[in-house]
C-alpha cells in the first residue's frame, strides 16, 4: 500500500524544467533551513515540499552537503548585494559608505539568523565548494574596499589590521545581538541607535589607526 502511494505521488507531482527543478529545491531547502534548522534538514523533505519524488534531488545535488552549499553560496551573494546597496544610498563620504556597508551587513543577518548562522557556523567547512568560497571572498572584499576608501594612505599591515577590527565588530555585534547578548529589552529604535554608534565608534577607530586626521 506504502509503495504504491509512493508512485502514485511521484507519478502526479508537478513537472519541472531542467532548471526550475533545481531553484525549486533551492527555495525549498532555504524556506525548510529557516524552520527547522540545519539538523531538521533532509533532502527528502525538500522533495517533498518542492512536489517531486524523493529521488529526484539527486539530478542537481548528489548530496544533502551540496544543497547547503548552494543555499549558503547565494546567502553570500545576497550579504554583498545589501551591504553595496546601502553603501550606495550613503555615497557621501568614504567613511558614510564603511559606516553603511555595516548596516547592510547587519540587516541581512537580523532578516536572516539561520542561513546567517549556515554561512558562518562550522558546518559551513564541511560543505565548501568552490563556488561558496569565492561568494564569501566576494563578501570579505567589500571589508577590504571599504577600509581602503577610508585610509587609502596607510600601511599595507595596519589596513589588513583594520579590516580585521572592521569585520570582527561588525559580525561581533550582529551575532550578540541575534544570541540574545546585546539589545535585550531594547526597542527596534534604540538597538538601531546602539548598532550605528558601535559603526561610528568603529570607522573612528579606522581612520585613527590610519593616521589621518
Amino acid at each position: 500500500m506504502g509503495g504504491w502511494w509512493e508512485m502514485a505521488r511521484a507519478q502526479s507531482s508537478r513537472p519541472y524544467h531542467h532548471g526550475e527543478l533545481r531553484e525549486a529545491l533551492v527555495s525549498a531547502g532555504r524556506k525548510l533551513l529557516e524552520e527547522r534548522g540545519i539538523r531538521g534538514f533532509t533532502l527528502r523533505e525538500c522533495a517533498r515540499r518542492a512536489s517531486v519524488s524523493h529521488a529526484a534531488p539527486a539530478h542537481h545535488f548528489a548530496s544533502i552537503d551540496d544543497l547547503l552549499a548552494e543555499i549558503a553560496t547565494r546567502g553570500y551573494q545576497e550579504l554583498a548585494a545589501a551591504m553595496e546597496a546601502e553603501a550606495k544610498r550613503a555615497a557621501s563620504t568614504p567613511a558614510a559608505r564603511l559606516v553603511a556597508q555595516g548596516v547592510g551587513y547587519m540587516a541581512f543577518a537580523a532578516a536572516n539568523p539561520v542561513l546567517f548562522q549556515l554561512m558562518f557556523g562550522r558546518e559551513a567547512n564541511r560543505f565548501e565548494t568552490p563556488a561558496l568560497k569565492a561568494a564569501a571572498k566576494g563578501a570579505y572584499l567589500l571589508h577590504v574596499a571599504g577600509v581602503e576608501e577610508v585610509i587609502p594612505q596607510a600601511p599595507a599591515e595596519v589596513k589588513q589590521r583594520m579590516v580585521d577590527f572592521a569585520w570582527a565588530s561588525i559580525h561581533g555585534f550582529i551575532t550578540l545581538v541575534l544570541e540574545g547578548q546585546i539589545g535585550d529589552g531594547d526597542s527596534p529604535r534604540a538597538l538601531k541607535a546602539r548598532g550605528l554608534a558601535m559603526l561610528g565608534a568603529m570607522v573612528e577607530a579606522v581612520i585613527r589607526a590610519g593616521g589621518d586626521p
